[in-house]
């Protein structure tokens, strides 16, 4: 009987509702939307329009309760804002980091290329490890829901061309061309 209750009790616990607040600011970028849960900020979002904003943080987190709440993200989004506006800033954000093993390391990795850098994906899975496959690392660009904080915009072709951009290869241009400058 003990156990039946223990079990219970640690079932109700794993289905916890993760609840996250959320808003959408006009910026030099089109908009950008900013999620963040009790232990930090687990989505940075550019688009647009706050509408398909808003519907891909409900597909990115679909267990999640999503409250429109600027007050609850405002220090968040001023961060973000002034990152955008003047990336020498840096941007400091207590980060929820939500992704496979894999990807929290490649995550991991891209905060540590310097403002005004790009690597390739093939030096970025180098340094990971060495039998890391460049298209893993793509893909785990590419599943990143915090932009700018997580910079996968600073990651270019093994020629130094650049590739694909989950927001949108023109918002990468004018990212890697402002970081350049500061």
């Amino acid at each position: 009987m003990n156990l039946a209750i223990e079990t219970d009790t640690l079932h109700s616990t794993s289905t916890a509702t993760d609840t996250l607040s959320y808003a959408v600011a006009d910026c030099e970028l089109g908009m950008v939307l900013v999620a963040r849960s009790v232990k930090g900020v687990c989505a940075v979002l550019l688009g647009d329009n706050a509408e398909e904003l808003t519907a891909d943080l409900a597909d990115r987190f679909p267990q999640s309760t999503l409250i429109a709440s600027a007050a609850a993200v405002k220090d968040d989004v001023a961060k973000v804002l002034g990152y955008i506006a003047e990336p020498s800033a840096g941007l400091h954000l207590t980060l929820d980091l939500r992704g496979t093993p894999f990807q929290r390391r490649v995550w991991e990795k891209l905060k540590t290329i310097t403002v005004g850098k790009t690597v390739s994906y093939a030096e970025l899975g180098k340094s990971i490890s060495p039998l890391t496959n460049p298209r893993a690392v793509a893909s785990a660009c590419a599943a990143n829901p915090i932009a700018l904080a997580i910079p996968c915009h600073r990651v270019v072709r093994m020629d130094g061309e650049l590739a694909g951009y989950r927001w949108g290869i023109e918002r990468k241009r004018e990212l890697i061309r402002k970081e350049a400058m500061a």
